[in-house]
Parts: C-alpha cells; structure tokens; sequence
C-alpha cells in the first residue's frame, strides 16, 4: 500500500535541512486575556519538535 503524508502534519510541520522539525507553540489562538504579555510573545516564537517525538512525527512527514 503506498505511504501518505499525513494533512494535519503536512500544515503544521516544516522539515529543516539539519533534519529538524519546525513547530509552532500551542496556546496563542484564543483565551489570551489571562496570559501575561511575556507569555503571549514566547507562544509566538517557533521552537523544534522534542527529539523524544521524532520517530512519530517523522513516521507522519513521509514525504
């Protein structure tokens, strides 16, 4: 059967040269009012996917 990236990772993920996976920081889309500005800028901030997860999340970005 042939392999598919999967959509949700495919919008979410990039795949860096270095063989890192880019991510975003969840917790910015709504309920802001009781997060503190630091907070609300650090969410904004792109970070790479724990090395723990990796296996799965490159089982996810086949292609």
């Amino acid at each position: 059967m042939k392999m598919k990236t999967h959509s949700g990772a495919k919008k979410r993920l990039r795949l860096k040269s270095s063989g890192k996976v880019k991510r975003k920081y969840a917790g910015k889309r709504h309920l802001l009012n009781n997060k503190s500005s630091k907070n609300k800028r650090l969410l904004g901030k792109a970070t790479y996917v724990h090395s723990a997860s990796e296996y799965q999340v490159n089982r996810l970005l086949v292609f």
